[in-house]
């Protein structure tokens, strides 16, 4: 859906047609939107593609009658797996316009649109880019948040009882983690390139946010690091608790395989089709259980006290 707006004194204003100093934002596009924005914006084919491309790279190139951007903004999507992911945002910077272009909403688009940038304005291009590059690194680091919270729900279900699903929740969680660290890593790549590319100039107070936006995407770097370490950490923990649980269950069904296995043992002596003692008497069948009981009882407190002297 393409949405055209104007931003006015009360915020941003939806308007039919395009007017100048207006943003064209387009989102959850399909394909007759690529088609109306190839067409009427005379934005290539190639780049719409490469924008469309889930795994796309950031990036900033420059055409004749515009300037374009690629940069990589974190989503949310309940129910998608993993739920929190990121995908590629298209800016084309035109004189008179703004496009942004993206397969889904993500909370960096929202927040502009809803006025909680202060000082925003599409007027200007560059600082336009890098308040949409501030806002995603600052959504970047609330979703870290997020999913740190949801991490430490996960490890107290998990201390409780070891269950699949808790585990299958964590991979997803790391799958998470691996996205932002790789798209924060690409942006923090275009800012570098943004320092010193000709294609866009900085005022002396656009250089400051400039150098505010990188601080802030090193910070959800470093952020995102530390917490798939932690999460990797735990997930190597949780495996050694499992491998160890298991050895535990092991060798107490190998004690009660060997207890068992005495009046097994016993019972397949008299069970021979053979001249054996008692054979004729009364008691037979009785002695015979007795001692194998007690066989076993003795061959279980031998094979506790060796466990507990191995301790």
């Amino acid at each position: 859906m393409i949405t055209i707006r104007t931003q006015e004194d009360q915020g941003f204003v939806e308007t039919q047609g395009v007017k100048r100093d207006c943003w064209i934002d387009a989102r959850n596009v399909d394909a007759e939107d690529l088609r109306r924005l190839e067409k009427e914006f005379g934005i290539a084919a190639e780049l719409l593609t490469d924008i469309m491309d889930a795994d796309e790279q950031a990036r900033i190139e420059k055409e004749d009658d515009y300037t374009a951007l690629i940069v990589r903004l974190p989503v949310y999507e309940e129910s998608a797996d993993p739920a929190f992911y990121t995908l590629p945002l298209g800016i084309i910077l035109f004189g008179d316009k703004v496009v942004t272009i993206c397969q889904r909403s993500s909370e960096a688009l929202d927040d502009i649109l809803r006025n909680r940038i202060r000082g925003f304005s599409v007027r200007n291009k560059s600082a336009f880019v890098l308040n949409l590059l501030g806002r995603g690194a600052f959504t970047f680091l609330k979703h870290l948040k997020e999913l740190n919270k949801r991490t430490n729900i996960i490890k107290d279900e998990l201390q409780r009882s070891i269950k699949n699903n808790e585990l299958i929740q964590l991979l997803s969680i790391q799958k998470s983690l691996v996205y932002f660290t790789t798209s924060i890593t690409t942006n923090e790549l275009l800012l570098e390139k943004l320092q010193k590319s000709p294609f866009m100039r900085f005022r002396e107070e656009e250089k400051e946010l400039l150098e505010d936006v990188v601080t802030e995407n090193k910070q959800a770097i470093e952020m995102a690091n530390i917490y798939s370490s932690i999460l990797t950490g735990t997930m190597d923990a949780f495996a050694s608790v499992i491998s160890n649980n298991l050895n535990i269950v092991m060798k107490r069904l190998t004690i009660v395989s060997i207890v068992l296995m005495i009046p097994t043992l016993v019972y397949s002596f008299f069970g021979m089709n053979v001249a054996l003692p008692f054979a004729a008497s009364w008691w037979a069948s009785a002695g015979i259980t007795a001692v194998s009981l007690i066989a076993a009882l003795f061959g279980a407190v031998f094979l506790n006290i060796e466990r507990k002297r191995k301790k």
